[in-house]
């Protein structure tokens, strides 16, 4: 009897810990959100003023956003949707084919291949970016979402996440394909792939993240006011003359949305692929 109360103590104070610290996590997301209903002039005299309950919500700011005076929101918006899904969906497949590669296959050179990628990914990207940006000058890609999303579209962190993920998968699976007379191709998409869903949920998430949120690079690349991304499109609107900062933080509300679609689509491969992924091999 006292070690189920113990136990019944212990799970509640547990569950209690996790509450508050989900309330703590989630609430400047909240009060955010009540600041983006505010006009401009309420935040600058009362800031962000933290209540539980909203008082007087106002839509002007997220109408702003999606008329025609602010067209430029929603332009920036759809390039950051484009960019996010072409990298992802590029880093994902050719980063997998290069991590089950170092996996699966035993060649000359293999484990010094592995220990360059580990070796990038302790290099800061900052220090490659004067290389990267005379490298996008030689080959015309400033300017262009080719030039945002090829310098990283083989990223360090999901190639050293496949290969652990992919070292823990039987290798009888190549062997059964070859008999039945599957090409090497075959055998990665009809049969792999499907085996490693919960790495791909996984880095979905985190590379779209990445994608989604980056500033330096786009904001050294692109140049034209109709290809910017949404960070930067934002970060445009604070200026020395004046800051838009109920416009500014309504569009911050809505930049989450893309986000939270993406881990609501992926979450129930996220856990599983990492805490796997980070055992095997």
């Amino acid at each position: 009897m006292q070690i189920q109360r113990h136990k019944f103590l212990q799970t509640s104070l547990l569950l209690f810990l996790f509450v508050v610290l989900a309330a703590l996590a989630l609430f400047p997301f909240y009060s955010l959100t009540l600041a983006s209903f505010k006009p401009s002039k309420e935040m600058l005299r009362y800031g962000l003023n933290v209540k539980l309950q909203p008082e007087l919500l106002s839509f002007h700011n997220y109408a702003f956003l999606f008329s025609a005076s602010a067209k430029k929101y929603l332009i920036w918006y759809k390039n950051s949707i484009i960019i996010s899904i072409v990298y992802t969906a590029c880093c994902l497949l050719l980063s997998s084919m290069v991590g089950y590669g170092l996996a699966m296959y035993r060649f000359r050179g293999r484990n010094l291949i592995f220990l360059l990628v580990l070796l990038v990914m302790m290099v800061p990207v900052e220090i490659i970016m004067l290389p990267l940006y005379k490298q996008m000058i030689a080959f015309h890609l400033i300017d262009t979402y080719s030039g945002v999303i090829l310098p990283f579209v083989v990223a360090p962190l999901p190639i050293f996440f496949f290969r652990q993920y992919a070292a823990g998968l039987p290798k009888d699976f190549l062997d059964a394909g070859r008999i039945d007379g599957c090409s090497e191709y075959g055998i990665f998409f009809k049969i792999m792939m499907p085996l490693m869903a919960p790495a791909f949920g996984a880095m979905a998430i985190l590379q779209a993240l990445a994608s989604w949120n980056s500033f330096v690079w786009p904001l050294i690349v692109l140049k034209t006011g109709n290809k910017l991304t949404l960070p930067i499109g934002l970060s445009s609107l604070v200026t020395p003359y004046g800051n838009n900062y109920d416009i500014l933080i309504a569009g911050s509300v809505l930049a989450i949305v893309p986000i939270l679609i993406v881990f609501i689509f992926f979450q129930r491969f996220f856990v599983s692929g990492l805490t796997v992924g980070g055992v095997k091999g």
